[in-house]
């Protein structure tokens, strides 16, 4: 460490250089690096749904629609005229309405009132024609706006692709307006708790370099997720705000005995062990992302682990040159502290844990069934009223009725059994209309007599296409039990070789695969946290104390909506388990660090009121910083996935902070001779370290600079 530290000292100027550099061409760069709202595209590939997708593009040439188009007042011709026009806009791949049910020269020679009338009824109503619309993936904002060039203020479109063009206009915007919103306020909670004006802005000049370069390295993937993007920058900061508050904290303290020069290299080689132990517990977190099949998961993880290691490299190296370069900058900038010290906490606090400890026993095993019980929404939500977006879809909703389409593929080849199965599936419940050739032709009419446009509509070269229109919405219970109905009755009338696509059965892949997942990410973060817990404390008991007080925080936070009555968006909750738990354990690495330290010295009850009052500050100024970027993200976010993720963080990192500050002490000092017997070389009980001089404030100390029991009880070396 001292060679590194040194040679970091000495290039000061090329370092500072480089980092300002690719800080520059971060987000210059980011702007080729796409941004994916399909949460189908994230789905497995050995999912049903992602298999049946394939067939259909490689059978019909097409994806499913996904907006619908209303036109109102409009005759036939009209609306075929708008057809027509919809198919050039670039980004349309494909336009369906009443001409490829019955064929275009049919239309136009045959009265309405002589065609079937569930079938006409299906696309025109009153005067008013609904088109199904399929927009290509990444061109949904372009061909959107075009489309609503094209009808006009009088008419109305909706659907997911409207949804991600809506997501993709505000998206860029709502990561700018978050930012806006939390770095002033950490800049306030920074001052509020350090000595220097100058200082907080130290701090997140740092870690916003890391966050640049982070957005800048997606280069190399070339794609992200929406979650990814909205989520992760904010995450990111929050998270890895203490390295540099750490390092800092440590140089200033050098500084009263040696130079500016030789204290940063001091400082550099005391933090590191402590910073890197630190980044360890929110890297396992976010690793446990990756174990996701589910890709939403995978691509989160990697960027929020890619966002940790860089800030690391940042604090580790960007800092030290520009403190060395504005410390005198630092001197000048000093002021009194601006909030007490709370040193009288930890008295009060020890008073009242042994009461709460009681009350979380008691209510932490039915918050734990309940979080297990929780309904989950696959969907990405749909927008507000409030929007152009929800308005139009309030009014097509009202004149055609909610469309959730399902396409069931079958292989071609027999008219009487795809009439057959028409009829079964039409029985079912929820099923409104069945849309295929024997329904729109009729099974005994030769294809050579039908029109070449309807009949590629329903037939490809293996397969015929029988079109579902039911009355369930896109998720629930209603809806996947119509999905597995549809797939029973088509199993048997087919050996096997049939598929189904639509909105509620790609859903219904999603639930199927989040239940297996969910257990499997809880578990690899739980097991890779107490990996490094256990390396770090030599010790069976402290991990398993400090797991115990975080992991209760998290099933309380989740166990709220069971006993509210409400639902999560399973990207939420997956995420929050592992997110809350990498960030949040540190608060308690902290308390039992400075708990073990002062054991050596004091009996258990003076112990912790020491570590309570020296440390208390600290993390109420970690858990602030986190929790009020969850807040953030809730508040600024209009898409339902983000603000829930945001809540869920918020609230999780406060609940994180009482479960610490309330608990885990009268956890400690009741499980102390435990903790004694199960610490490998009972150190505890060794002779009492070389005491070190109050030379710095220790407000500022980081909720998460974890550190080896012996690194924080053992003598210092260097004269400190």
């Amino acid at each position: 460490m001292d060679k590194f530290s040194a040679w970091i000292l000495r290039h000061r100027k090329v370092i500072l250089i480089i980092f300002v550099v690719l800080a520059v061409l971060g987000p210059i760069v980011s702007q080729v690096v796409s941004v994916n709202y399909n949460m189908v595209d994230y789905l497995p590939a050995e999912a049903a749904s992602t298999k049946a997708l394939g067939v259909l593009r490689a059978e019909f040439g097409g994806d499913l629609p996904n907006a619908r188009v209303m036109l109102n007042h409009v005759t036939v011709n009209q609306a075929l005229n708008t057809v027509d026009a919809l198919k050039k806009i670039d980004g349309v791949a494909s336009v369906t309405w009443l001409n490829d049910a019955v064929g275009r020269e049919t239309l136009l020679s045959t009265p309405l009132s002589a065609l079937n009338q569930n079938v006409v009824s299906a696309y025109y109503k009153d005067g008013a024609a609904i088109l199904s619309v399929t927009v290509e993936s990444g061109k949904e904002k372009e061909a959107v706006a075009a489309i609503r060039a094209l009808i006009g203020e009088d008419n109305q479109v909706a659907g997911d692709a409207v949804n991600t063009a809506s997501s993709q206009e505000m998206s860029y915007t709502e990561v700018v307006n978050a930012m806006l919103v939390l770095v002033p306020v950490i800049l306030l909670i920074l001052v509020l708790t350090t000595t220097s004006w100058l200082e907080p802005l130290l701090f997140l000049l740092s870690i916003g370099i890391a966050v640049l370069l982070n957005i800048g390295t997606n280069i190399f993937w070339g794609q992200v997720s929406f979650i990814t993007q909205t989520v992760s920058p904010i995450l990111q900061m929050a998270v890895s705000l203490d390295y540099a508050i750490f390092l800092l904290h440590s140089f200033n303290n050098y500084r009263t005995r040696y130079e500016p020069e030789e204290a940063m290299r001091r400082a550099m080689k005391k933090s590191l062990p402590a910073i890197a132990a630190s980044a360890a517990t929110t890297v396992f977190g976010f690793l446990a992302l990756m174990f996701m099949r589910f890709g939403i998961g995978p691509d989160l993880g990697l960027n929020l682990v890619k966002g940790v290691l860089l800030s690391f490299v940042s604090v580790m190296m960007f800092l030290p040159v520009i403190t060395l370069s504005c410390y005198r900058l630092i001197d000048r900038t000093r002021h009194r502290r601006l909030i007490p010290e709370l040193k009288t906490a930890g008295s009060k606090l020890v008073k009242i844990s042994l009461p709460l400890l009681i009350i979380v026993v008691m209510i932490v095993v039915p918050c734990f069934l309940a979080q297990r019980r929780i309904g989950f929404q696959y969907g990405a939500g749909s927008l507000a009223a409030s929007t152009r977006a929800g308005r139009d879809e309030t009014a097509i909703e009202q004149r055609f009725g909610s469309e959730n389409a399902l396409v069931l593929m079958v292989p071609r080849g027999d008219a009487g059994r795809e009439a057959e199965l028409g009829e079964t599936l039409a029985a079912l419940p929820h099923v409104t209309q069945v849309v295929s050739y024997a329904t729109a032709v009729g099974s005994s009419v030769p294809n050579a007599f039908v029109d070449a446009d309807a009949l590629s509509n329903f037939y490809s070269e293996h397969y015929a296409r029988i079109i579902l229109y039911t009355d369930t919405p896109a998720e629930g219970t209603a809806a996947f039990e119509t999905v597995e109905q549809v797939k029973s009755t088509a199993a048997h009338y087919y050996d096997g070789d049939t598929w189904l696509v639509g909105q509620s059965a790609t859903l219904y892949d999603m639930k199927t695969i989040v239940s297996a997942d969910t257990t499997l990410v809880n578990l690899c973060a739980i097991i890779g946290i107490f990996l490094v817990l256990l390396v770090t404390y030599r010790s069976l008991s402290i991990p398993l104390i400090l797991l115990f007080t975080i992991e209760s925080a998290i099933w309380v936070n989740l166990s709220l909506a069971y006993f509210m009555g409400q639902s999560y968006n399973f990207i939420g909750y997956m995420v929050i388990s592992t997110v809350q738990l990498g960030s949040t354990v540190d608060y308690a690495i902290l308390l039992s660090d400075r708990y073990l330290s002062n054991r050596r010295k004091l009996d258990k009850r003076e112990a912790i009121k020491k570590a309570l009052g020296d440390n208390i500050l600290a993390i109420l100024t970690s858990a602030a910083i986190l929790s009020m970027a969850g807040f953030t993200l809730a508040a600024t976010s209009s898409n339902q996935i983000v603000a829930e993720l945001g809540t869920l963080l918020g609230r999780g990192t406060l609940l994180s902070l009482g479960m610490v500050v309330g608990i885990l002490p009268a956890l400690l000092t009741l499980l102390d001779r435990v903790i004694m017997k199960t610490t490998l070389g009972n150190r505890l009980k060794g002779p009492e370290p070389t005491p070190e001089p109050n030379t710095g404030e220790d407000v500022t100390a980081p909720a998460d600079a974890a550190a080896p029991v012996e690194n924080l009880t053992a003598p210092h070396s260097e004269g400190v």
